[in-house]
């Protein structure tokens, strides 16, 4: 159902090694009003569905614009890490000031903010609202058996990953009775929907925003000890000098925000309406709001 992203997601492991060997950075000496000599944008991302939507929305803008951007797909320590190397221009998905947080004090003086697009952001643990008797993660560890023992995570290196191995699990009692089965986001939610359409238990790391919950009728689980934080920010990251290269994309990115609806509207038409065709799927969220890139000038 995700072919075209699971198959991202598989390759991430293989992939990372290399990815960051081979990426430039710069300005638009034409279109930007840079001082430097070339037009090429390096976006890094990490397989959340609002990161890889928000960068082919972006990719699109900036092609149109006669840049040449080219896409990573990296766990997000490997994003930071690329930003504050300059191997990397831009990153799209920064949540701060929580799940990020360890990457951001490692990396932040490396780094330019350009600004928040999406200002609630939250983590979450949930199950199909057809699981009964567990509605908060308080009710997980009497309920283990239920769910074989495992939670369903995402990457490795994800902050929601971090939280629930280091926190939520410890938190809540789950040490010696769950354990969290991270793989990739694709996984998951491939996992997620077969679950469903057996109408089995499961549960599994998730976030706002995020498709699912209008695609599937899912219940967050309470969380009365705060281990997963609370609302935060997405945020736009650059690597240092980004602003000065290219003053002009940094003036829209300034100016680039979504809500809920619009970011929920591109996600479905993303990954639902056409999920193998990212591009196909910026097209036709563009045309269904012909004002969006007037905002942005």
């Amino acid at each position: 159902m995700w072919s075209k992203t699971l198959r991202r997601g598989i390759a991430l492991a293989a992939a990372a090694a290399l990815a960051l060997g081979a990426a430039a950075c710069g300005g638009d000496a034409d279109d930007s009003g840079s001082t430097g000599d070339s037009n090429k944008i390096t976006i890094g991302y990490m397989a959340w569905d609002e990161a890889i939507a928000a960068s082919n929305l972006w990719q699109r803008i900036l092609e149109d614009k006669g840049f040449e951007v080219e896409l990573k797909n990296l766990e997000a320590g490997l994003v930071y890490g690329g930003l504050a190397k300059g191997d990397i221009d831009l990153f799209l998905d920064g949540w701060l000031p929580q799940t990020h947080a360890a990457y951001w004090e490692q990396y932040g003086d490396k780094l330019e903010k350009i600004g928040v697009w999406y200002d609630n952001a939250s983590l979450s643990i949930a199950v199909p609202q057809y699981v009964d008797g567990v509605d908060s993660l308080e009710d997980l560890a009497g309920q283990a058996e239920t769910f074989n023992g495992e939670i369903i995570g995402i990457e490795p290196g994800a902050g929601l990953t971090a939280a629930t191995q280091d926190k939520v699990i410890p938190g809540y009692g789950l040490t010696d009775v769950m354990d969290l089965k991270t793989s990739s986001t694709p996984a998951m939610l491939a996992a997620l929907d077969r679950a469903i359409s057996g109408k089995e238990p499961i549960v599994v790391t998730l976030w706002h925003p995020h498709w699912a919950y209008a695609k599937y009728q899912l219940k967050d689980l309470a969380d009365p000890k705060g281990t997963l934080g609370q609302a935060e920010e997405v945020t736009t990251l650059a690597r240092a000098g980004f602003g000065e290269d290219f003053p002009e994309v940094t003036a829209m990115l300034k100016k680039f925000t979504m809500d809920s609806q619009q970011l929920g509207s591109l996600e479905d038409l993303m990954f639902n309406v056409h999920k193998d065709d990212e591009a196909k799927a910026v097209d036709a969220w563009l045309e269904a709001n012909p004002e969006y890139l007037g905002s942005l000038s």
